[in-house]
């Protein structure tokens, strides 16, 4: 355990944006589906991406760690019968994997970390175990998977987690007859979906979309590959807040050309109209006076605490709605930061599914619960660089689930914070 005390001083400067997360999964994913070797070029090695390796390796893939990148022969990969797979707090790991053990019939124990068993797994309990899937108790903090994935049609809910899709995506490829994977209601985060079919397409893999969802092709091959991983939008929103509340901040290593659905952050600040610039893969973000605004964001939930930290500090109020989902992350996201923002001072309101911000032009020093949320330390780590005084933020240890390097870069531009460690 560790605490983050922040002494407000406004960042500015250039940094290099992590490796994206989510491409790093569905990447190291797909080879071990293939046979052969594969390289992944620039791989965020965060705790949730090194669950998806661990757990590759647990299935029989064999992975080499070389500079900046890993190689991964698939050769042997699911070719167990039993399997046990430690997936920490990575919900990606799990989600991801559940389907695909069973598509090749593999007895598998999952291990979670009490965080993770809250999250929801629902939409498999409906539409896999009507296709020959068993599943244990999803209280039990060992999620025991067995019985042989069957082709046919898949139903399940879009409004929930676009991960249900994408791990149905990795599996039914793999199956003997074609499938199909119909969709209930409106598809929310659907760039990550995007992401995965045009990953997956990388490694031969073909995806039809219809009306209702998805057709998916059965017999199909995974071919080795090489990947690059491009820079992670969602890490680089952090620091593009800063620089927008503090000096001017570069951020490099982005690509236009992304399917992350968190590229949105560029429209984001069109929408507060917040001076910035894009070139050269740089992403620049200059202090800007901006006003409240209303943001939909049930594609983009994973910009919500961002998003709350430009809504606390502009002028005037905004509404970020359709958010329910963030209720079911690592902690309830909505509450978290309104817990955090009521103690820097902060008017709002939470609603049913989003937060009503009032602006503020000054931030009270205080002392934040992180809630175990590594998205809510690194926003509140953010705002802190403006507070009126020492900013204290707990558990700070969890920014290693998807951004180790968090503070260093948050030093690089000017930040000064020390981290405690509490034993």
């Amino acid at each position: 355990m560790s605490t983050a005390i922040i002494t407000p001083k406004k960042l500015t400067g250039t940094i290099t944006a992590p490796p994206s997360k989510s491409e790093s999964h569905r990447a190291i994913i797909c080879a071990a589906l293939a046979d052969g070797n594969s390289e992944i070029q620039n791989v965020s090695l965060s705790n949730d991406v090194l669950a998806t390796i661990n757990a590759i390796k647990a299935l029989g893939a064999r992975v080499t760690f070389a500079e900046n990148k890993i190689i991964i022969n698939g050769s042997s990969c699911f070719a167990t019968n039993l399997a046990k797979i430690d997936c920490d707090e990575s919900a990606t790991t799990l989600r991801f994997l559940i389907p695909l053990v069973a598509a090749y019939d593999i007895e598998t124990t999952f291990l979670r970390k009490p965080s993770l068993v809250k999250r929801p797994l629902d939409p498999y309990y409906s539409c896999l175990t009507k296709q020959g899937v068993n599943l244990s108790n999803s209280e039990n903090p060992n999620l025991e998977v067995s019985g042989k994935l069957q082709p046919g049609k898949f139903t399940l809910p879009g409004d929930v987690s676009s991960q249900f899709i994408s791990g149905l995506l990795f599996s039914l490829p793999k199956l003997k007859l074609d499938s199909e994977i119909i969709i209930t209601s409106s598809l929310e985060s659907e760039g990550y979906v995007d992401l995965t079919i045009d990953i997956l397409s990388k490694f031969g893999i073909t995806i039809n979309k219809t009306s209702s969802g998805f057709f998916i092709p059965g017999r199909q091959t995974f071919k080795p590959a090489n990947y690059t991983v491009t820079g992670d939008w969602s890490a680089a929103s952090f620091f593009a807040v800063a620089g927008a509340i503090g000096e001017k901040v570069s951020i490099d290593g982005l690509s236009l050309n992304s399917l992350q659905s968190d590229k949105a952050i560029l429209k984001v600040l069109e929408k507060f109209q917040i001076k910035h610039t894009f070139e050269n893969n740089c992403l620049t973000v200059f202090p800007t006076e901006f006003s409240g605004v209303d943001i939909f964001s049930a594609q983009i939930p994973d910009l919500v605490p961002p998003i709350s930290i430009l809504s606390a500090l502009c002028k005037g109020s905004s509404k970020i709605w359709g958010a329910s989902r963030l209720k079911f992350k690592e902690c309830n996201r909505l509450k978290a930061i309104y817990s955090c923002l009521k103690n820097f001072g902060v008017e709002l309101e939470e609603t049913s599914d989003g937060l009503l911000i009032n602006g503020t032009e000054r931030l009270s020093k205080c002392s934040l619960n992180s809630f175990g949320d590594h998205r809510i330390v690194m926003a509140m780590a953010i705002a802190a660089t403006v507070a009126q005084g020492k900013v204290t933020i707990s558990e700070a240890q969890n920014i290693h689930k998807s951004y180790p390097n968090f503070f260093e870069d948050f030093i690089k531009l000017g930040g000064d914070v020390n981290v405690v460690s509490l034993g």
